[in-house]
C-alpha cells in the first residue's frame, strides 16, 4: 500500500526521485500516466493489468467511455527507475502535470500521485474544507 507525502525536484532532464518505499512496492517497471486532477498516477504492473482490465470492459459504444481510455491510455508510458532512485517523466506527462521544478508524490493506496507543488498546494487549499462532508457522504465507519 501506498501511503505518505513527499517532496522532490524535477531535474532538467524530467528526472524525478522516487522515494525507497514507493520503489519496493513499485517494482522494476511500472506505468504512469495522466491522472485526474490534473496529476500523474503510477501504477505497479500488476495494479495496471486490473485497471486495464476494467477500463477494457467499458462499452465502446458510448462516447464517454472511449475519450476516459484514449485519455488514459494515450497518455501512459512504461517507466523504471535509475540507480540514483529517479525515474525520467516523458515530455507529455511532464507538461500534462506542469511539472517543472518542485513536485510531491503521494501515496494514494494502490498508487502514486506526482503533482506540481502548485497543482498540490491548490488542490489541498480547494478541498480542505469539503472533506468532512466528503467523508459523511462516502465512509459508512467511524476513522
Amino acid at each position: 500500500m501506498f501511503m505518505g507525502e513527499y517532496q522532490h525536484t524535477v531535474d532538467a532532464k524530467g528526472r524525478l526521485f522516487i522515494p525507497a518505499r514507493f520503489r519496493e512496492a513499485l517494482g522494476e517497471r511500472f506505468v504512469a500516466t495522466k491522472g485526474l486532477d490534473g496529476c500523474l498516477f503510477v501504477y505497479p504492473l500488476e495494479e495496471w493489468k486490473r485497471l486495464e482490465a476494467k477500463l477494457k470492459g467499458l462499452p465502446f459504444t458510448r462516447a464517454d467511455a472511449r475519450a476516459f481510455q484514449r485519455f488514459f491510455f494515450s497518455g501512459a508510458a512504461e517507466c523504471e527507475v535509475d540507480r540514483q532512485g529517479r525515474i525520467l517523466i516523458p515530455v507529455h506527462l511532464r507538461e500534462y502535470a506542469a511539472l517543472t521544478k518542485e513536485a510531491v508524490v503521494i501515496g494514494v493506496s494502490t498508487r502514486v500521485e506526482i503533482w506540481s507543488h502548485e497543482r498540490w498546494q491548490g488542490y489541498n487549499a480547494e478541498t480542505a474544507t469539503s472533506y468532512e462532508e466528503v467523508a459523511e457522504h462516502l465512509v459508512d465507519f467511524d476513522l
